[in-house]
């Protein structure tokens, strides 16, 4: 018995060993591949135009040309409609990359800087540089949309790259290290495969940038990581998005628009996907009645057999939202569905009326397809409520009072405002995805994901000529009263301040 006891222990401490053992080649082989890439980068090579186009070039080469295959890979991860595999990730990132091949060489251009007298004769330019060699980790619910979006911003503003897929979605992942190494230049942009161990050796490297799209509390791991370089991050974190409805509206295209941007972006797996409703009392009835029709129209009677709603992404996901609506205050105010399929990973569209706002649901991102709504007396009352949490990534508005628009973009703080819809501000090119305090820092998108990893450097061009004594000592009063005309930009006070007298 003994024996056994002993042997037991000797099994544990070299299963131990061989444990410490892989995390120690994890790091060292993350240490190598941040050196062998950092020597690459140093060669200058990303500095051209020509590499930064060739490589958006392939990229748009290997979506067109693996459009099927990479719908395929998603759909395995998270059984999303094939739909929204090519319309929200592959069709996205197509538009994404091509508009950053069509306006590259107008991104790279140094902006021009007016100058003063005080530099005079001079001129001046902003000039945008890439930043370095930068992580991109990437989430579950968007693998390739989230993964290589920000990439592009990279590869555009000249950077080096390596992006670590959510192991979450291990077919995407696995697609991508395959795909990335197939199309792109792998000494300077490469895919790290495997979980929080690579992760977490991944983060012990100093980078010039880390960009995190995901949840607050591994936001914070990420950030506090980063500080141990001071490396700049770009965090996108999410948050409670809040949607306002007001009275007097087109009651079912609003609804259509609200389900489109709750249960048809991946069931509510979105980071900017409504989150909870506010709305009054009177008014709320209605709203639910027509909620109630247009789910039983799009995903039928019985949702949980619909090919149109994707699946929870794993049993952990599935476990803590129906432990939000297990809660005993919670279950006795859903009003519709409720329903799940744990074999499955499936949970039916779920309408609850008037949760306890200091329940679990409404002090979390639900992040899947519960949506509360909460009743006030006044649709104005709603605005304090939101003020009163955490910034959201998202906020929406439905109304047709000019006045209640114009109170709700000046009031409410969230990354992004969207007014009578959801969640299609990020098909806009020109806007910026990004939050703000808990929900993020830092934005990405089009021009904004080239701004986010590059580092705008000040220029001032000088000659021999115009070398003026009045900076040198000695100082003199004279001198003094010439300089501070000169900062102020004033030539009428300089011309006062040379002849000793006084513009007043």
């Amino acid at each position: 018995m003994l024996f056994v006891r002993v042997l037991n222990i000797v099994a544990a401490r070299i299963m131990a060993i061989e444990g410490e053992k892989n995390v120690y080649e994890v790091e060292i082989e993350a240490s190598s591949l941040v050196k062998e890439i950092r020597e690459s980068y140093a060669t200058g090579k990303t500095r051209s135009y020509e590499w930064r186009m060739s490589q958006l070039q392939r990229l748009v080469q290997m979506l067109e040309h693996h459009e099927q295959e990479i719908a395929e890979a998603i759909v395995a991860d998270l059984s999303k409609p094939m739909f929204e595999a090519l319309a929200y990730e592959v069709a996205m990132l197509k538009n994404s990359c091509s508009l950053a091949v069509k306006k590259l060489k107008q991104w790279m251009v140094p902006e021009k800087v007016k100058t003063s007298i005080t530099t005079f004769p001079s001129s001046a330019e902003i000039v945008p540089e890439p930043l370095g060699v930068v992580l991109v980790i990437s989430p579950w619910n968007y693998p390739f949309l989230l993964s290589l979006d920000p990439v592009i911003g990279a590869i555009a503003a000249g950077n080096a790259v390596v992006l670590k897929p959510s192991e979450v979605s291990p077919a995407t992942s696995s697609l991508l290290a395959k795909l990335v190494g197939e199309y792109m230049d792998n000494s300077l942009i490469r895919v790290v495969e495997g979980g929080v161990a690579e992760t977490t050796a991944l983060l012990e490297q100093k980078w010039d940038k880390i960009c995190y799209t995901g949840n607050g509390r591994v936001g914070r791991i990420v950030m506090a990581a980063a500080a141990k370089h001071l490396t700049p991050v770009l965090l996108e974190l999410g948050g409670k998005s809040p949607v306002v409805v007001d009275s007097g509206i087109n009651l079912q295209v609003a609804t259509r628009r609200i389900i489109a941007g709750k249960w048809g972006c991946n069931n509510g797996q979105t980071c900017v996907a409504p989150d909870y409703i506010l709305t009054t009392k009177d008014f709320a009835p209605k709203l639910v009645d027509a909620l109630k029709h247009e789910l039983e129209h799009f995903f039928g009677e019985n949702p949980l057999d619909s090919k149109d709603l994707s699946r929870i992404v794993n049993s952990n996901h599935f476990a803590r939202l129906t432990k939000l609506l297990d809660e005993d205050r919670v279950s006795g105010t859903i009003v519709h569905g409720g329903k799940s399929e744990k074999s499955t990973l499936k949970i039916s569209p779920t309408i609850l009326l008037d949760a306890p706002r200091d329940s679990l649901i409404m002090n979390e991102e639900i992040f899947g397809p519960l949506l509360p709504i909460l009743t006030v007396e006044k649709v104005e009352d709603s605005f304090d409520i939101i003020n009163s949490g955490t910034k959201p990534l998202a906020a929406y508005l439905f109304t047709s009072n000019k006045k209640l628009k114009e109170q709700f973009v000046m009031t409410v703080s969230a990354g992004g405002v969207v007014i009578n819809d959801t969640v299609l501000h990020l098909s806009v090119a020109g806007l910026p995805f990004g939050g703000v305090q808990e929900s993020g820092m830092g934005a990405y998108h089009g021009k904004f994901s080239f701004d986010a990893f590059s580092h705008k450097k000040a220029v001032l061009y000088r000659s021999f000529a115009g070398d003026a004594p009045v900076r040198y000592p000695p100082y003199t009063k004279g001198k003094l009263r010439l300089m501070k005309a000169l900062i102020g930009g004033s030539i009428l006070s300089a011309i006062f301040a040379l002849f000793g007298l006084s513009k007043d």
